[in-house]
């Protein structure tokens, strides 16, 4: 008499541990017993098993165990609700919600948050005026989820929201209104709400206090974030794990450096999961301690932690900025044997570090393997190609996604329209850019209107180029600049080329491009007195520039080199070889540019430029490369300055003479370099 219910309770138990602990593992099994009908069936269990596969990133599982379900309720539509608003498509989520007889507060709450978290604000707007009309009851979580919505754009909209609710507003209303402020730069007015929460008696927890600290972080405050951490230490809440997150959350984002942020985390007595995964974030975000990023993962997993799909994205990232390619592959086959739920959004960052490591062919494998893709799939392989100068792919895969009613984001079209830039596509950058607001209602920001410098200014158009930055919205900004710099640098105007570097230079004074380009473009144009005084100009202000430098991966070592270098034990073979490599591209028909030497004509004569071309690092690397790789076997050499002219030139040379592949990735894109092409077609 009790054995069925007891074997019900079990199963039931069972898979709500299931769901908690992301076990999918174990619910597929439960869910192969439930499908034969060896468990009686209903809809509370159907509910939850769509729950288990949205927990675990499984979105097209979730959505058939949702229409395997007899008799679906309202909880069972908010369950697969949640499960595309997860992934970032808040479309076929309202397509959903349309089709439930009765819609509760849950569905409004997570169709509003849908929206919100994809920027679409007119959408969150229109569910919450309904709401309103329906005269519904509405909690903190409404009012985030509008406040989410509207405070990209719209922050007046919000604060309109947030005082019409009266003394409804909840922690949740005042948490959501405090980051809203911060996000638009109004720290004082975010800092003054968090005073009158607490004048006003309500609870302030670590949510409040992490609210606080993204005010902080949006404001790039970081002496307002030294105080606020005096008083978190005062109150003791800066040993609690997710308050010290949003510390270190703030002190690497605002420049006060990982060993500040070591210390925050070492004051926790008891580190959970998602402030190792801060950490890693936070190392992440530099460059320069991408290998402590790696450390840090591990370190998280010998004390017992299992990387989740956060750790992994992190650790992915920091990947991309590693020296060695063949890490990011290590850390790909250790995600596929953890089988972490959310796979989604690992794929999404491995397809962004294949890219960024030059092997975009494993990013579209990636891609291509993907049960599902969000807008962040799109963007990042819209983003690949456009880095690799495949342009038409980009744009295809463009059109691909607005054909599936994806919408895009503010980052789709910096893709899109840096694709068009580095492919000379001046009339489709200008119809994308129109269409951003006339269509997508999306406001264009700095970063979309440099793209549009940059397309102006590579097609020649620098007229064009010039009116843009003059009559942009805002002002444009180092990013603005650099481009024009960039754009004037390529067509040689020395007029514009000097303004522009003059801006920069205003905005960011210890910056040595600037300068470097400018002496450079003087020097290449014989006006070395010009030139001599901007190296000056830079001597006297303390500016440093960046030794050039490239590196190649041979055997899983990395092997740098330097212009002339002396140091690497082959370099007198590598010398030898790239000699002969000289004499067989000559033949092909490939002639130095001595004007990239930058050297004045009485200084030195001219086989010794010839000399001092041949030996920049980015020949070496690849001479090397070539020297000590199979016949056939592709190669990847990156430099972290942009390639000069007349390098270019002569790999192109090298790879038809050779036969071989050759990406060499700069500070600015990949050049991938075959049968004595280069995939930017010389525009660049």
């Amino acid at each position: 008499m009790t054995q069925v219910p007891w074997t019900i309770q079990n199963f039931r138990n069972l898979l709500k541990t299931c769901i908690s602990h992301r076990n999918i593992l174990t619910g597929k099994s439960l869910h192969t017993l439930y499908i034969k009908s060896l468990v009686p069936s209903s809809t509370y269990l159907s509910n939850h098993f769509i729950l288990l596969y949205s927990r675990c990133g499984l979105l097209a599982t979730a959505h058939n165990a949702f229409f395997q379900t007899q008799h679906p309720n309202t909880f069972s539509f908010n369950a697969i609700i949640a499960a595309y608003a997860k992934e970032s498509l808040p479309s076929v989520a309202h397509n959903l919600f349309d089709q439930i007889p009765h819609p509760d507060l849950v569905s409004y709450n997570t169709l509003i948050s849908a929206y919100a978290d994809c920027g679409r604000t007119e959408p969150a707007l229109e569910l919450f005026k309904k709401m309103r009309d329906l005269c519904f009851e509405m909690d903190g979580f409404t009012l985030s989820g509008v406040i989410t919505a509207t405070k990209r754009d719209f922050l007046r909209e919000a604060k309109r929201v947030f005082y019409e609710m009266g003394e409804c507003k909840d922690e949740v209303s005042w948490n959501s209104m405090i980051v809203a402020y911060g996000q638009h730069k109004e720290g004082a007015r975010a800092l003054a709400l968090f005073q009158e929460m607490v004048r006003r008696g309500f609870d302030v927890d670590m949510f409040t206090l992490a609210s606080v600290l993204t005010a902080f972080t949006s404001l790039e405050d970081l002496l307002g974030g030294f105080q606020f951490h005096a008083m978190l230490i005062k109150t003791g809440f800066h040993q609690n794990a997710h308050v010290a997150s949003g510390l270190i959350d703030l002190y690497s984002k605002c420049g006060a450096g990982m060993l500040d942020c070591g210390k925050v985390f070492e004051e926790v007595s008891g580190p959970d999961l998602v402030l190792w995964n801060t950490m890693i974030s936070g190392y992440s975000l530099h460059e320069e301690l991408s290998d402590e990023a790696l450390k840090c993962f591990q370190a998280m997993q010998r004390v017992g932690y299992c990387p989740d799909d956060c750790s992994f994205v992190n650790v992915i990232s920091a990947c991309s900025n590693l020296s060695s390619p063949s890490q990011g592959r290590q850390i790909h086959a250790l995600a596929i044997k953890s089988e972490v739920p959310n796979q989604i959004q690992v794929h999404n960052a491995l397809i962004a570090m294949y890219s960024k490591c030059g092997n975009l062919p494993d990013g579209r494998r990636v891609f291509d393997k993907m049960p599902e893709h969000n807008t962040v799939s799109l963007n990042s392989m819209i983003a690949g190609y456009a880095q690799h100068g495949i342009g038409t792919e980009s744009l295809i895969l463009f059109n691909h996604m607005l054909e599936r009613n994806i919408s895009p984001t503010s980052i789709t079209f910096i893709s899109v329209l840096s694709a068009c830039a580095h492919t000379g596509k001046v009339e489709e950058g200008q119809k994308y850019f129109n269409i951003m607001k006339e269509k997508f209602g999306i406001e264009p920001e700095v970063e979309h209107y440099s793209c549009m410098i940059d397309l102006f200014g590579r097609a020649g158009k620098l007229h064009e180029a010039e009116k843009l930055i003059n009559t942009m919205p805002f002002n444009p900004g180092s990013i603005g600049w650099a481009a024009m710099l960039g754009a004037s640098k390529i067509h040689g105007n020395m007029e514009l080329a000097s303004k522009a570097a003059n801006k920069l230079l205003q905005l960011e004074p210890s910056n040595a491009v600037p300068y470097v380009m400018l002496a450079n473009m003087y020097a290449s144009s014989g006006k070395w007195e010009e030139a001599a005084m901007v190296r000056k100009l830079m001597r006297d202000r303390g500016v440093r520039k960046k030794p050039g430098c490239s590196w190649i991966e041979v055997n899983k070592r990395i092997h740098v080199f330097v212009a002339e270098d002396i140091l690497h034990p082959m370099i007198k073979e590598i010398y030898k070889y790239l000699e002969e490599m000289g004499r067989k591209i000559r033949l092909a028909g490939y002639v130095s540019d001595l004007r990239w030497s930058l050297v004045k004509e009485d200084e030195i004569e001219a086989g010794e430029k010839e000399i001092k071309l041949r030996h920049h690092s980015e020949k070496l690397a690849v001479a090397y490369g070539l020297l000590s790789t199979k016949d056939g076997e592709p190669i990847l050499v990156i430099k972290n300055l942009r390639i000069c002219g007349d390098c270019h030139n002569a790999i192109k040379f090298m790879s038809a003479v050779s036969g071989r592949e050759i990406t060499v990735r700069d500070t600015h894109r990949f050049h991938c370099f075959k049968d004595g092409q280069c995939s930017c077609g010389d525009y660049w």
